[in-house]
C-alpha cells in the first residue's frame, strides 16, 4: 500500500530533476527538428554528393540505438579523438537531437515527395523558381503532413530524456534511482511517481499531437 506521507516525502526530490528533463527536451526537439528539415531537403538534393552524405548520417543514427550513440558522444569521441562536446547536458542535447532528426528527416522527405505533382507543374506553369516552388507550393502542403509525426515523434523525445540520467545528468529518473537506493522499500513510490511526472509532461504534447491531426486532415481536404 502506498502512503501518502511517502508520496509528499518523495515527490519535492523527484521535482528537482524537472527543469533539466524539460530543458533537455526543449532543446533536443528544436535540434532534431533543424537536422530534420536539413537531412530531409538534403535527401532529395540533385546533388549526389549531398545526397549520399546525408544518407550515411541518417542510416547510422537510425540504424543504431540512441543508448550507444550517447556513450559514443559522451565516451568514445573525447577518447578517440580528444573532441569536447562540453558538458553532459550539450552531449544529451546533441545524441537526442541527432537520433530523432535522422527519423524526422524521412518524414520531412516522404511529405515532401506526397505533395501531388500537378501542383508542383501548376507552379512551373506561373513560372515560379525551384525556390519559389518549394517556400510558396510545396513545402506549405508537405508541413501539413508533418504534423502529426513531428508531434509523435517529440513525445518519444520526451521519453528519451530519462537515458541522459545515465550520463549523470539530474533528471527525474536520476533523483528516482537515487532515492530508490538510498531505500529500496520506496522503489513501488519512487516509480510511480515517476511514471505520473512522464505522463503529465506528455499530456500538452497529446493535446498538440490531435491538434495538429485536426490541421492535417484539413489540409488534406483542401486539396
Amino acid at each position: 500500500m502506498i502512503k501518502i506521507n511517502a508520496l509528499i516525502e518523495v515527490f519535492p526530490q523527484l521535482a528537482r530533476g524537472l527543469g533539466i528533463t524539460v530543458s533537455v527536451l526543449i532543446a533536443a526537439a528544436i535540434f532534431s527538428y533543424i537536422m530534420a528539415f536539413a537531412a530531409g531537403l538534403c535527401r532529395l538534393s540533385k546533388n549526389v554528393f549531398i545526397r549520399k552524405a546525408t544518407s550515411v548520417y541518417v542510416e547510422i543514427f537510425r540504424g543504431t540505438s540512441l543508448i550507444v550513440q550517447l556513450f559514443w558522444l559522451y565516451y568514445a569521441i573525447p577518447m578517440l579523438f580528444g573532441i569536447q562536446l562540453g558538458s553532459n547536458w550539450w552531449t544529451g542535447v546533441i545524441a537526442i537531437g541527432l537520433n530523432y532528426g535522422a527519423y524526422m528527416s524521412e518524414v520531412v522527405r516522404g511529405s515532401i515527395l506526397s505533395v501531388a505533382k500537378g501542383q508542383t507543374e501548376a507552379a512551373i506553369a506561373l513560372n515560379m523558381s525551384p525556390f519559389q516552388r518549394m517556400r510558396l507550393v510545396i513545402f506549405p502542403q508537405a508541413l501539413r503532413m508533418m504534423l502529426p509525426e513531428f508531434s509523435n515523434y517529440t513525445i518519444q523525445m520526451l521519453k528519451a530524456t530519462s537515458l541522459v540520467s545515465l550520463i549523470g545528468m539530474t533528471d527525474i529518473l536520476y533523483y528516482g534511482d537515487i532515492i530508490r537506493s538510498a531505500n529500496l522499500s520506496q522503489a513501488p513510490i519512487v516509480y510511480v511517481l515517476v511514471l505520473i511526472f512522464y505522463f503529465l509532461l506528455a499530456l500538452p504534447l497529446i493535446f498538440l499531437q490531435r491538434k495538429a491531426e485536426e490541421i492535417s486532415k484539413k489540409g488534406v481536404a483542401s486539396q
